[in-house]
């Protein structure tokens, strides 16, 4: 039996590890786990910035992984904590904006401002129980190869959105969004799509 089994099979051996990981009623990576533990577990690529003032809650049980020449701005948040958080080459995720996990973002991808993208949602199925008490829904998200998402949009759980999007500020995306489409609203609907034999963004 591995040392993970081990640790998962032993209820108080498994509460010691999490405990000494995050604080339970804080969940957030200890300052030995920021320091020591995730420089060795997740990938940065070449060039890649994380600006000082952004908060990386990043776990080591799943994957954090960040391309060449990607920009994290200040004042952003990303976790891992519920699945991992994969972006590519030449990502930007804009100041102020949330990342939470499960969610990968394809090469050449952004976030404007303030924008947030998450693979969870809160379970809410028993209405006896706080919804924090509850096990989560994950679904992972997805934004593909140079799709760019504007500034105060939110991403909802599941929801992949296709190559070379567009998403215009504000927006509220619920559900998935063909590649090569611009999208607008709350909720987003398709407005436009790229005709690949004209060259020409289309209304629709």
């Amino acid at each position: 039996m591995g040392i993970v089994s081990k640790i998962k099979s032993n209820p108080k051996l498994k509460a010691f590890v999490l405990w000494s990981i995050a604080p339970s009623r804080n969940p957030r990576p200890r300052l030995w786990v920021r320091w020591f533990l995730n420089p060795l577990k997740h990938k940065k690529g070449k060039g890649a910035k994380i600006r000082r003032r952004s908060r990386i809650d990043v776990f080591p049980w799943n994957r954090f992984e960040i391309g060449e020449l990607t920009t994290i701005e200040d004042f952003c948040t990303i976790n891992n904590g519920s699945g991992d958080v994969l972006l590519g080459n030449r990502v930007r995720i804009g100041i102020g904006s949330v990342v939470i996990g499960p969610v990968t973002m394809g090469s050449g991808s952004g976030l404007g401002q303030h924008v947030f993208v998450s693979g969870f949602n809160h379970g809410f199925s028993d209405g006896t129980k706080n919804s924090s008490q509850q096990p989560l829904q994950v679904k992972p998200t997805v934004i593909e190869e140079d799709s760019h998402i504007g500034a105060n949009s939110v991403v909802l759980a599941g929801v992949t959105i296709g190559k070379r999007c567009q998403i215009g500020a504000g927006s509220v995306v619920t559900k998935n969004i063909p590649p090569f489409s611009v999208a607008v609203g709350n909720p987003a609907k398709v407005i436009k799509k790229f005709n690949h034999e004209t060259k020409v963004w289309e209304k629709i």
